[in-house]
């Protein structure tokens, strides 16, 4: 899954979504499967999915207000049945329950699971720690959260969510701490802050050894320079087609290749 919705939970413009249809293309032609995109992206990219049938669409229908008075707060902004008019494939909504918000959250996502139903389309839970998405997330150790995600992947499961996406614990033992929670459920792991390619197709590995199907990675594809390239390397993991480690020097070769 290719994450580029951070325009609706960022509480600033990241770097690297200004070129949102250069990136996608990338993302595509590297072997990315889902494109989280929000309402006004389907619209612009549509011309992108026309021409090829290999690929998904996932509508992002939560935003962030990071700017409110009260932190933390999610509001719904989409749902199944505008999906369905926009003939996308999904919808994902971010699902950061605080203190401030839970019994909102909660509230609304038991609705947008119980339609989701109705309308036959998969729902993508983001069970995230709030602060995922800005600036100083790569600070966050989500480690110190393991009981924290996995209630919230629990909660979003309960809730009617098809696919947990929640953030990395840092070991293949935490992570599957997780995975057993919701073990009836398909998890994907978020790809999170910039890092090193080699961590990231880590990251990665050690999560499909823990229980996880997939990851969804935005920050690391679209902030990279050579984003269709790290969109390949990161399905050869997946796929099984080559090692994280081996992925990684094939990447960084290629690389240095480029700058010679």
């Amino acid at each position: 899954m290719f994450a580029i919705s951070h325009g609706t939970s960022a509480s600033t413009v990241i770097p690297g979504i200004e070129k949102i249809r250069e990136m996608v293309h990338h993302a595509l032609n590297g072997g990315a499967d889902v494109i989280f995109l929000s309402r006004g992206y389907v619209f612009q990219l549509a011309g992108e999915f026309r021409k090829r049938r290999d690929a998904s669409i996932a509508l992002k229908v939560s935003s962030s207000a990071a700017r409110a008075a009260t932190r933390n707060q999610e509001v719904q902004i989409a749902g199944p049945a505008e999906a369905v008019r926009l003939g996308v494939d999904a919808v994902v909504a971010l699902v950061p329950l605080a203190p401030e918000n839970e019994p909102q959250v909660l509230s609304w996502l038991a609705r947008l699971g119980e339609e989701c139903n109705e309308y036959g389309l998969p729902f993508i839970a983001e069970a995230e720690y709030p602060s995922s998405y800005e600036p100083d997330a790569a600070k966050i150790n989500f480690g110190e959260h393991l009981e924290y995600l996995k209630r919230s992947a629990r909660l979003c499961a309960e809730l009617g969510a098809d696919i947990i996406k929640t953030n990395w614990t840092g070991s293949a033992e935490s992570f599957r701490k997780i995975t057993e929670a919701v073990s009836d459920f398909p998890v994907v792991v978020a790809g999170g802050s910039r890092e090193s390619d080699e961590d990231l197709l880590l990251k990665i590995e050690a999560a499909l050894k823990s229980g996880a199907i997939g990851c969804s990675v935005g920050r690391n594809i679209f902030q990279h320079p050579d984003p269709e390239s790290m969109s390949r390397a990161i399905s050869d993991v997946l796929r099984g087609k080559a090692t994280a480690r081996d992925a990684a020097q094939q990447l960084k070769e290629k690389m240095k290749g480029r700058k010679e």
